[in-house]
């Protein structure tokens, strides 16, 4: 069923439920208030009956000529009896039918006041004492004017609520339709988005109520998704240059050098060339390689717990001895009183990798001369490893492709390099619950960070 069909069946519901318990009520507190009201009438017509027949020995002219107009103010189909001690009628007014027995006399006798139905006919017996002795006195009529408006009063609620019934329908219907014709205009934006339409974006996204917040939650979806295609198109971009440039040279070279006869000196060069790109090749191969491991599920991984200012200092070790002319500084100024909030947990070749690749990067892409600062940094519940160069920097639109293997910035495309490192690193920080993240300003400089949790708290006891 549709939502706007629920919501309709819902809405009327809802509402015939509070209009049929209303109508109950007004119908319910009518007819008892009707009922005790005209038994109180038949109660006066029972006193004033009594009045005329036994104090008309008793009470001057003028009150017996008072009960006498009030004796004959009757009420509709009245029957009145009076019945003595010894349950002989004395007394009879009215032509309708009005039972009585012996057990009905008694219990009036014991009651003092009783009010009962007798099908359409309500009575009411009550005990009178004269100076004859004890009389009892039963009055009774039909309220044949109060019960036929009661009978209108039914029919009208009825037809007023089948009338309203139908009302309730409609007007559920539309504010059915009006309460989702937000979600359809949002339905029918996000239809017309494709793969090539992903710039798009659904509009009713400023507000703050609960639709411009999924206009919004959306809205964000798509910018993922947009940057996750170009990522992915950049990707693929970047890697068929990268591999194909060193194929392109390698056949171009043995296809100059098979021309024609060579001397062994030449094709000694053709061959050191041809292995150079070979060698390229395989690097990049190693570069995939290692992104596919680090991708892999991070517990299929050995971890240990690692000292991580002993991670630097080793990384730094491996920087300086492949680039013997390499500057780093190493500042360690926030070294804790505690030595354990130092320790990571992680591999460590993995974790060796990701930090010779962030300083690599910084001293190559440095200007200068091969030179980068290192800090070490502590926060309440992390270590970080802050990397920074005073290099070309990067643009604003090219940060944000730096994971993306293969990708090269456009002012560093004349330095030697292959564009894996950093993605390298982000998926192996990412295996140790890490983060890194990239500031740059074009001619100012680069800083890196590379964060890990820290193991204090869960170390176990040296023993």
């Amino acid at each position: 069923m549709k939502i706007r069909n629920r919501l309709t069946l819902q809405f009327a519901g809802i509402f015939t439920l509070i209009l049929v318990l209303f109508s109950l009520v007004i119908y319910y507190f009518t007819s008892i208030y009707r009922q005790e009201d005209f038994y109180d009438r038949i109660l006066q017509r029972a006193k004033v009956v009594s009045a005329y027949v036994f104090d008309a020995d008793e009470a001057d002219a003028r009150t017996r000529r008072l009960n006498q107009i009030r004796f004959y103010q009757v009420l509709p189909y009245e029957v009145v009896k009076i019945y003595d001690s010894q349950g002989r009628q004395t007394f009879t007014e009215g032509r309708g039918r009005l039972e009585v027995d012996n057990a009905l006399l008694t219990k009036i006798r014991q009651e003092k006041e009783l009010h009962y139905e007798q099908g359409d006919r309500q009575v009411v017996g009550i005990v009178y004492h004269d100076n004859q002795g004890e009389f009892i006195v039963l009055a009774s009529s039909i309220d044949a004017y109060s019960l036929k408006k009661l009978q209108h009063l039914k029919v009208i609620l009825i037809v007023g609520f089948l009338g309203s019934l139908i009302v309730v329908l409609v007007a559920g219907w539309v504010f059915a339709k009006e309460a989702l014709r937000p979600i359809t205009k949002v339905v029918s934006e996000v239809e017309k988005i494709t793969a090539s339409d992903l710039h798009m974006r659904l509009s009713n996204a400023d507000g703050k109520d609960e639709l411009s917040h999924l206009a919004q939650t959306f809205n964000k979806m798509l910018e993922r998704l947009e940057l996750a295609f170009e990522m992915q198109s950049t990707f693929v971009s970047n890697a068929s240059h990268e591999l194909r440039t060193p194929l392109t040279t390698m056949m171009g070279e043995l296809e100059v050098a098979l021309m024609k006869p060579r001397t062994p000196e030449e094709y000694q060069r053709v061959l050191n060339s041809t292995l150079e790109d070979a060698r390229l090749l395989t690097e990049l191969s190693n570069g995939l390689l290692q992104i596919a491991q680090a991708s892999i599920d991070s517990s299929k991984i050995q971890q240990v717990y690692l000292r991580f200012d002993e991670l630097v200092w080793m990384a730094r070790d491996q920087v300086v001895k492949r680039q013997p002319n390499a500057h780093i500084d190493i500042d360690f100024a926030d070294f804790p009183d505690e030595e354990d909030r130092l320790v990571v947990k992680g591999n460590e070749a993995l974790l060796l990798i990701a930090m010779v690749n962030v300083i690599e990067n910084a001293i190559k892409f440095s200007p200068t001369g091969r030179s980068a600062t290192v800090r070490i940094v502590l926060s309440r519940k992390d270590v970080k490893l802050v990397v920074t160069d005073r290099g070309l920097g990067i643009t604003e639109e090219d940060l944000k492709h730096v994971f993306v293997p293969f990708f090269r910035a456009e002012n560093v495309r004349n330095i030697t390099g292959h564009g894996i490192g950093l993605p390298l690193t982000e998926r192996i920080l990412k295996l140790h619950n890490g983060s890194i993240t990239v500031h740059s300003q074009i001619n100012q400089g680069t800083e890196v960070t590379l964060t890990l949790p820290q193991a204090y708290g869960f170390i176990p006891a040296r023993p």
